[in-house]
């Protein structure tokens, strides 16, 4: 019996999602929206069904796995070298700015230090996922304004990956800080590592190749399950670091194996229904109740984040030589919150450093500036368009002059080879395609991460 109410948790909640997200994509919203409105609708503060919070966020834990793998996997230190002028100066700086403004707004609501000091963090970093997906909806994402706001949004991702790392040491004190507890957490994720680094670069890459020799899919998809799964709860039980950054460091070693892109397409199933079930059990821990008597709060972090944080930006802007678009174009896309800030909350809460009705506000301004950014990114053209009118203000603004960001040349001398014919089948490709003959013959195909 406990299986099938496990089972019927499980088909509620993502029949749901569906339903939310389609909603949510139909009227232009991120489709994260819709998944926490879903969690919202089946959550134990609303009427009708009311799914198992504690089931559904035992599975979640595999969305916030999923999701830090496929960040390593994906993370360049090339692409983020491309951009370091605008990503590393200004990720870091509006990270240290909006912490501050988070952490003063937090003590005029008599929180404490430390729950000041998570609030502060949690809406300093925007959303990979929303981040993306407006690009490409505003045909940005192959820009060099695009490519910066990547490069600044990667560098956000990693600095929340030591953030997670110091959360334990935060929450180990009591009226001074713990120096020795947080050389200690240091010293555990720093031999941890470096002992994935060294080890696993050499040995998963070496794993994964003879697995694919072996022409099973479904034994490559169980070895890349078993990776990212294990490196983090080992990571979690050997080392006493967070599975976030066990998974996120799986991920970089992944990333060194000629297969990688394959280990992408096959894991992109399993990561975007599990990242579904996590939002969903965020929208669970909202309660309407709770969110209609504080507005004026909810309101006013919304405020910052919508509005303060493209300030901050823009600031930055008028500070470092960035050009105008660039600027404009990082104030309207980072000007929300989302997964990782969700990821931080609930780590504070499981840490004792928050309570449920502060990470509710958290939450509340992470749903509200999602559904806000799309219009800002849209509305880009005007706002340029009225800042033009103003020449005095334009040339203050641009100042710098419009140079370009210095990007790689296009890749050049590549051929991509669509279908699984009788060439292609004797091509070797940059993608392993299971289903093409050439896995049942005798003669196994070279790969490459071009």
């Amino acid at each position: 019996m406990q299986e099938v109410t496990l089972l019927a948790n499980i088909a509620v909640a993502l029949v749901m999602a569906f339903v939310g997200g389609l909603i949510a994509r139909r009227i232009g919203l991120p489709s994260i929206v819709g998944y926490m409105l879903a969690g919202i609708a089946i959550g134990p503060f609303t009427p009708g069904f009311v799914g198992d919070a504690e089931a559904i966020g035992q599975l979640a834990e595999l969305g916030v796995i999923f999701l830090m793998f496929g960040v390593g996997l994906h993370f360049s230190l090339n692409d983020l070298w491309k951009v370091r002028d605008i990503a590393i100066p200004g990720a870091l700086g509006r990270m240290a700015l909006t912490a501050v403004l988070g952490l003063s707004i937090s003590q005029l609501w008599g929180w404490t230090l430390a729950a000041g000091v998570i609030l502060g963090l949690a809406i300093s970093i925007a959303s990979t996922v929303v981040l993306l997906r407006g690009l490409m909806d505003n045909g940005l994402l192959n820009t060099p304004h695009g490519q910066a706001a990547v490069g600044w949004v990667v560098m956000e991702d990693l600095a929340t990956v030591l953030i997670l790392i110091l959360m334990p040491a935060l929450a180990g004190t009591s009226g001074e800080f713990a120096w020795q507890d947080l050389a200690l957490t240091l010293l555990k994720a720093s031999l941890f590592v470096l002992l994935a680094l060294f080890v696993g670069t050499r040995l998963i890459p070496w794993l994964l190749l003879r697995v694919a020799h072996t022409r099973s899919r479904e034994l490559f998809i169980l070895a890349i399950l078993a990776i990212a799964l294990g490196t983090a709860l080992g990571a979690a039980e050997l080392f006493g670091v967070s599975l976030a950054l066990g998974a996120f460091v799986a991920g970089i070693v992944v990333s060194e194996s000629p297969l990688s892109h394959q280990v992408g397409a096959d894991l992109l199933p399993f990561r975007e229904a599990f990242a579904v079930l996590f939002f969903v059990s965020i929208g669970m821990l909202v309660n309407p109740g709770f969110l209609l008597a504080n507005v004026v709060p909810i309101l006013t972090l919304t405020g910052l984040i919508v509005i303060g944080k493209p300030l901050l930006t823009l600031l930055l802007g008028l500070l470092f030589p960035w050009p105008t678009r660039t600027t404009l174009v990082l104030a309207a896309g980072l000007g929300q919150i989302g997964e990782f800030s969700f990821i931080l909350g609930q780590t504070g809460v499981m840490l004792g450093l928050l309570d449920h009705d502060q990470y509710s506000l958290i939450l509340a301004g992470a749903l509200l500036s999602m559904m806000l950014n799309p219009t800002m990114l849209r509305l880009l053209p005007v706002i340029e368009r009225r800042l033009r009118s103003w020449p005095a203000l334009w040339r203050l603004l641009d100042r710098h002059g419009p140079a370009p960001i210095a990007l790689e040349e296009t890749l050049s001398g590549h051929v991509v080879i669509v279908g699984c014919g009788r060439v292609g089948g004797h091509t070797s490709t940059c993608w392993i395609n299971w289903d093409c003959p050439i896995w049942s013959s005798n003669r196994m195909p070279s790969a490459s991460r071009d």
